[in-house]
């Protein structure tokens, strides 16, 4: 499934590896789709409302005598009634709010059966959300991570900081190759306390990953950035982690040890399948608990027309 990188002097195959300009150019591509509270009818963030966004929060300003079609929720019933006339608290939403992307290109990252790799499918749903969250005036930063790497881009609200990012992201995808064989690797738990941290409160935290790797202390992560936060994690997967085909014979190999699965054998592949299935199982669970969105990405379609329909933008996919 995994392929070496092409030479420097061919073009590469954007299934299997992703460049900064190719990266770029989804952002014009996906003007329909935002990331703001309000959402089309059928869009995954809509669809239970402990999931909606909560949108930028607000800013205090002032108080001031209550005037004819104030709102009455408004009124400061402490303040009026120490004056003894009705006054109203005023405020503004804020200019602009930090979104943190969450990027994983680890080699488990490297696989598709399909169309694309998950790493690409990641990459660039990563890119047209960061771009998306840039047009809509919003700060934008994060953490782009592989085996051996975590680039981390403070949330900024510059065209100049999102190129880096997208560089990033392309830098670290075009890592991956059928023969890296990290002897440790990032574990997606530090990437996470890392991300609790910078976002603070009332940020929004994208994770684009496959959850390789997700512990018991995962869960508690994830709830932290949860509560205090918007959070939405885009889960890439692939067919094959999905259910095994009843024919499937194959040989897998990380380059030193070989496996033979042959699938004809039903307890071989309900064993495996179990296995594949309880990473999505979980994450499942923490989102009905938690009331964050989930939205699966397979590697059998681009990334930009699986991101429309998720969002409610089938006309547009289509």
């Amino acid at each position: 499934m995994a392929r070496k990188p092409p030479p420097k002097d061919v073009t590469p195959d954007p299934h299997i590896h992703v460049s900064a300009d190719q990266l770029r150019r989804l952002g014009p591509r996906a003007r329909a789709l935002s990331l703001l509270p309000h959402q089309p009818a059928h869009s995954v963030l809509n669809g239970r409302h402990a999931s909606r966004l909560r949108g930028r929060g607000l800013n205090f300003e002032e108080l001031r005598d209550y005037m004819p079609g104030d709102d009455v929720r408004t009124i400061d019933w402490k303040v009026t009634a120490r004056t003894g006339t009705p006054h109203v608290r005023v405020y503004t939403e804020e200019r602009d709010r930090a979104t943190l992307l969450v990027v994983d290109q680890r080699v488990s990252m490297f696989f598709g059966s399909q169309l694309y790799m998950k790493s690409v499918i990641a990459a660039e749903a990563a890119a047209i959300a960061a771009q998306r969250v840039l047009a809509q005036g919003d700060r934008v930063g994060g953490f782009v991570f592989g085996d051996t790497v975590i680039a981390e881009h403070r949330p900024q609200r510059r065209s100049s900081s999102l190129q880096r990012m997208l560089a990033s992201i392309a830098e670290a995808n075009n890592l991956l190759h059928a023969d890296f064989r990290p002897s440790q690797t990032v574990s997606l738990n530090d990437v996470l306390q890392r991300t609790a941290r910078i976002a603070g409160s009332n940020a929004l935290v994208l994770v684009f990953s496959d959850f390789d790797g997700v512990t018991p202390e995962s869960e508690a992560l994830i709830r932290r950035l949860a509560m205090a936060n918007d959070l939405i994690l885009f889960s890439v997967t692939d067919i094959l982690g999905r259910q095994m085909p009843a024919d499937l014979r194959a040989a897998l190999s990380d380059g030193e040890l070989q496996i033979d699965i042959d699938a004809r054998d039903p307890a071989l592949r309900q064993r495996v399948e179990a296995a594949m299935k309880d990473r999505l199982r979980d994450l499942e669970h923490w989102s009905r608990r938690y009331g964050f969105p989930l939205v699966p990405l397979g590697t059998e379609a681009p990334a930009l027309d699986q991101m429309l329909q998720q969002f409610g933008l089938r006309e547009v996919a289509r």
